[in-house]
């Protein structure tokens, strides 16, 4: 197996993709943001001390899109021709989805990943008053299409790995992390 991004010296480059066709290609990742009740709560009543924080998120995920080849450093810059980022409010914190859309040489699942991570990360800068301890998680790949290999679907996750059932576990751990940082400081104080 050779290593498309390393040239024969063994250093990085990117990868020369003037020789491909151009395609419409689309990709769609997901995400989470886990979040304690009370910012839930918030999100849900329009009560974030900062703002719409679901509308903020939004838009910096199709930012963060536009400027992936800026974070990424082997990622092609591209016409990036749509991008929808939809956020769903859940028990657990927010559910974060992204599709994006191009006709280029190459794909756009980077893209869809970093609308997601954006996404996410602004959505805790928005909420970080309410839950310090809100955690990204599960950002991944979930479809891409186009180009020379067509359509790929994530395979299904065995059910011991599924996010529904391991969301519960991980925001239990981010709550005793938080629980044992407040007890630290409540020592210190003393």
């Amino acid at each position: 197996m050779s290593l498309t991004h390393v040239d024969a010296a063994g250093h990085a480059r990117m990868v020369d993709v003037s020789g491909k066709d151009v395609t419409a290609r689309s990709a769609c990742a997901t995400g989470r943001v886990l979040l304690a009740a009370a910012a839930v709560a918030a999100l849900r009543d329009g009560t974030v001390p900062k703002g719409d924080a679901l509308a903020v998120a939004r838009i910096a995920g199709i930012a963060g899109a536009k400027r992936t080849p800026d974070l990424i450093p082997l990622c092609h810059p591209i016409g990036l021709h749509g991008v929808v980022v939809d956020l769903t409010v859940t028990e657990a914190g927010v559910d974060i989805t992204a599709t994006t859309r191009t006709a280029d040489r190459t794909g756009v699942e980077m893209e869809a990943l970093t609308a997601v991570s954006v996404a996410g990360l602004a959505l805790i800068d928005m909420v970080k008053a309410i839950d310090p301890a809100a955690v990204i998680t599960d950002v991944r790949v979930e479809w891409k299409e186009g180009g020379k290999t067509g359509r790929w679907t994530r395979p299904a996750d065995p059910p011991s790995s599924q996010p529904a059932q391991t969301e519960l576990a991980r925001t239990e751990l981010a709550r005793t992390e938080l629980a044992r940082t407040e007890l630290a400081r409540t020592e210190l104080a003393q």
